[in-house]
């Protein structure tokens, strides 16, 4: 399938704004150019009847949470607890404030954004430790949160679905449904080969920048390999909360979130996947330029109501 209209148009934007790559800028450039697209391009604000951010406890001190409720209302209802993208090294809480805002409304859903530790001031684990921790405060305080303690859902993008997958497995029994929005899934160096096709430079994110971003995340690819980094490695995956998987056509990344899909499906999870084969990865931070952004949202909040 061609890139859809709007992708086409956004990639030949950014070509000829002739920008840098992610993994040519220092962390702290990154993080500005990273955070300034997303806030630049992620459509009209939608309201929320509140939205609070605290510091709740982790393991090495606060996390801070943003915590998005749509309507006031006294019926209890999900709450996603949502990781957001960015390589373990840049995106926050501004990067998808608004795609945490249209999820809430559209699924009517409390959401639960976490600003977990980023690489390279916090290595691994420390960022996915703060994602656990944050998570399982979520589960002991849903019904204070006015949500249903049975229905929390683990979400995130990129490297956010890699968390989510791995706070998947770590709480095991506590997570009703999960997520997984192009993720990263296996770090180990396995070879896939929307790597190969789709990982030069010319769609956004590039294998140059998956290098980069894996570099700060852990001085060691020993680590990397193991299950807590790369979720499709886990040794027992039955028993595992529902998933969604959805990834992009012309990401690098697509192939290993398919391959996590099945192997979730094969050890006997309810596994749905769906590729949004026209777009690119990152796109549902997009709302502004990328008509897949909307509809793969919609789809998310669609699954979210059927299921929950």
């Amino acid at each position: 399938m061609a890139l859809d209209q709007t992708t086409d148009a956004f990639l030949k934007n950014l070509a000829e704004q002739e920008g840098p790559a992610f993994h040519e800028l220092p962390p702290e450039k990154c993080r500005e150019l990273f955070t300034g697209l997303c806030v630049s391009l992620q459509g009209d604000i939608v309201e929320m009847n509140s939205v609070e951010n605290r510091s709740i406890d982790g393991p090495n001190g606060s996390i801070p949470v943003r915590i998005y409720d749509p309507q006031n209302s006294q019926q209890s209802r999900p709450v996603l607890v949502l990781f957001h993208g960015g390589g373990w090294v840049i995106g926050d809480l501004e990067s998808h404030d608004n795609m945490c805002r249209y999820l809430a409304k559209a699924a009517n859903v409390i959401l639960v954004a976490v600003d977990y530790r980023l690489a390279p001031e916090n290595k691994f684990p420390a960022g996915v430790d703060d994602c656990i921790a944050a998570t399982d405060w979520v589960y002991n305080n849903a019904t204070v949160l006015g949500g249903d303690q049975n229905k929390v859902v683990v979400i995130g993008d990129s490297a956010g679905g890699n968390m989510a997958a791995v706070v998947a497995q770590q709480l095991k029994g506590k997570i009703a449904h999960q997520i997984l929005i192009y993720p990263v899934t296996d770090l180990s160096g396995t070879n896939y080969p929307s790597r190969d096709e789709f990982g030069g430079g010319e769609y956004l994110l590039s294998m140059d920048d998956m290098a980069y971003f894996g570099s700060h995340y852990s001085d060691s690819p020993e680590e990397l390999a193991g299950p807590k980094a790369s979720p499709i490695l886990f040794p027992d995956l039955s028993g595992l909360a529902p998933a969604l998987t959805i990834t992009a056509g012309y990401d690098p990344l697509c192939d290993e979130g398919k391959a996590y899909a099945e192997k979730l499906a094969n050890a006997g999870v309810k596994s749905k996947y769906k590729c949004f084969e026209g777009t690119i990865h990152g796109f549902t931070l997009f709302l502004a330029a990328l008509d897949a952004a909307r509809e793969g949202l919609d789809f998310i909040a669609n699954h979210l109501k059927k299921e929950l």
